[in-house]
């Protein structure tokens, strides 16, 4: 599927001044990890927001936000974004924002410990 290459530069730049930023590939897209956990990423030419339960509903009401139904089910918590919705660097900012405060609010993460299984 890939991912939209110049959207993640502006992403990079709208969370540069945040600690604790990792990005992984995944979904088909990119992800931006904050603190361990998953905030923000690309799916295609879209965003998708994690935003918590309490902040889903708020989210879904705005312009160009959708439920993410990125397994068939609506996954409570995450929204998808659509171009429009992230055309001005105000627009993108605000996203990110709302992602990035979401993700610092979790609890700290803790390694995943989990060992390969030998045959």
């Amino acid at each position: 599927m890939g991912y939209n290459e110049a959207l993640a530069n502006r992403i990079r730049e709208a969370l540069a001044r945040e600690r604790g930023v990792d990005e992984i590939k995944m979904l088909g897209g990119l992800c931006f990890m904050i603190g361990g956990h998953m905030a923000l990423g690309i799916v295609g030419e879209e965003l998708m927001i994690r935003v918590g339960p309490d902040g889903y509903q708020r989210a879904l009401a705005r312009l160009h936000a959708r439920e993410m139904d990125f397994t068939g089910r609506s996954m409570k918590g995450f929204v998808f974004v659509q171009p429009a919705g992230f055309r001005t660097k105000r627009s993108l900012e605000s996203w990110v924002a709302l992602a990035a405060t979401f993700a610092k609010r979790l609890p700290p993460s803790r390694p995943n410990h989990r060992r390969l299984q030998r045959a």
